[in-house]
């Protein structure tokens, strides 16, 4: 199973939360950039249907997958102000 961390950080001139080292959009607030986080690793447990997915892979190649609507990550939001 696939873990998801969520992490609020202060980003260009406000807060943003960051997957790895991909970040959100910039919030005016620290508690707006923590509700988004919220919401967004709560939408990534969600089960839904099975659905097929394409991809381009590290070696730039198209790869097609099926992907099982019940197999949703575990998230967690990780917030070093509370």
């Amino acid at each position: 199973m696939t873990d998801i961390t969520y992490t609020i950080v202060e980003h260009d001139g406000g807060w943003a939360y960051k997957v790895g080292e991909v970040f959100s959009e910039t919030f005016r607030t620290h508690d707006a950039a923590l509700h988004a986080a919220q919401r967004a690793a709560g939408e990534q447990r969600v089960a839904g249907e099975d659905t097929g997915i394409s991809y381009e892979d590290d070696r730039g190649q198209w790869r097609d997958e099926l992907s099982a609507g019940d197999d949703r990550p575990v998230t967690r939001v990780v917030d070093d102000r509370k």
